[in-house]
């Protein structure tokens, strides 16, 4: 018989997925991921308003178990904390440093979700490796789920073909809905539990309250990017993101404001006002490229941000860069994220934004 080992996350989605694998006559055995340990990071959980008598992981785990009794398939346990910061965390914080905005899901899934993970996976005697993630692999290249709302193959992006190869997706091909109403059916204990939020693996925070455990706070001036002039304070460039139009810090304005950049030599936040010309660009410059596919096109799709729409891009190949054209302009896009290629419904792979453009010209206040 085929053996699955599946990603047991204590939620909804990683459970079915076990189910469906199990009901389709797969030798099926789940495993749980421990990577963040709130004691052991010196990490408080940053938000007053949760109150817990055990810490979010165990809580987790405990799911997590009673979901696989239910199913009648056995758990195993990994910790891989210690993997975590170093893969994790620290690029995570660097980043932020940098003025940037990480998207630290990518790194978990390539570093340990598609790696550690499976190398764990492999010595429980595995066939295959299931995720409840909402995509669908073909030969080891990456395709979006069908439902639209859900699809992850953003987040899986900097996975490398050669990690999909024995990967398996069931829930692929449906709606998150259906995926509830049969956690329903068959009465399992996490079928109404809320989806997880927050960064990968641990969960809700008041950010910045918890990234000050971390980083230590340093508040500078909020600078009117049209006219150059001082109108508030910020708490720290690391709580602040390209496109973000509240909790900015600048009272008494009733226009719509967003960041629209970041200088951190002088320690300078960018607002714009309104749809502003300031919030537009027409090109970008990315790094770190990763490509599942073998196609290396010249034209395709790419989105810029988590469930943001696709936009037609033209590719230029510079060495280890790749500078995306999008002549239909493109709001807030952000140094630090994913810039994710599709051709049609498979996803190409995936860069890192490092630079971004408009009328080719680096935008100054980038």
């Amino acid at each position: 018989m085929t053996k699955v080992i599946v990603g047991i996350s204590g939620g909804v989605d990683s459970a079915i997925a076990a189910y469906l694998l199990k009901k389709d006559g797969y030798e099926v055995e789940g495993l749980f991921m421990r990577n963040w340990d709130s004691l052991v990071n010196n990490d408080t959980l940053g938000n007053p308003n949760l109150n817990h008598s055990i810490c979010p992981q165990e809580e987790d785990y405990n799911d997590a178990l009673e979901a696989c009794r239910i199913l009648g398939i056995p758990l195993h346990r990994v910790d891989f904390i210690k993997e975590y910061w170093e893969y994790v965390f620290t690029y995570f914080l660097q980043e932020l440093k940098k003025g940037r905005t990480p998207n630290p899901d990518l790194l978990c899934n390539k570093y340990i979700k598609f790696d550690l993970f499976k190398k764990e996976a492999k010595k429980l005697g595995a066939d295959f490796i299931a995720t409840g993630h909402y995509a669908n692999t073909k030969d080891g290249y990456l395709y979006r789920g069908i439902d639209k709302n859900k699809d992850q193959s953003y987040f899986l992006s900097m996975v490398s073909h050669e990690a999909l190869q024995d990967i398996l997706f069931p829930l692929g091909n449906l709606e998150k809905t259906k995926v509830r109403e049969i956690a329903g059916d068959i009465h399992l204990n996490v079928a109404k539990k809320k989806d997880s939020t927050g960064i990968c693996f641990i969960g809700e925070r008041h950010f910045q309250e918890f990234l000050e455990n971390y980083l230590k706070p340093n508040p500078g001036d909020i600078v009117n990017v049209e006219n150059l002039e001082k109108i508030g304070r910020h708490t720290g460039l690391m709580n602040y993101t390209i496109g973000q139009r509240r909790n900015v810090g600048i009272s008494g304005s009733e226009m719509r404001h967003y960041v629209c950049g970041k200088d951190v030599e002088k320690n300078i936040l960018y607002v714009a006002f309104g749809d502003s010309e300031y919030l537009y660009s027409d090109a970008c410059l990315v790094e770190d490229i990763n490509f599942i596919s073998d196609v290396r096109p010249l034209e395709c799709t790419a989105k810029f941000r988590y469930r943001g729409e696709d936009y037609p891009v033209f590719l230029e190949y510079q060495n280890e860069f790749i500078k995306v054209s999008y002549p239909s302009r493109v709001k807030s896009v952000t140094p630090g994220q994913a810039c994710v290629f599709y051709l049609g419904e498979e996803c190409l792979g995936c860069g890192i934004i490092k630079e971004v453009y408009k009328n080719n010209q680096k935008l100054f206040y980038l």
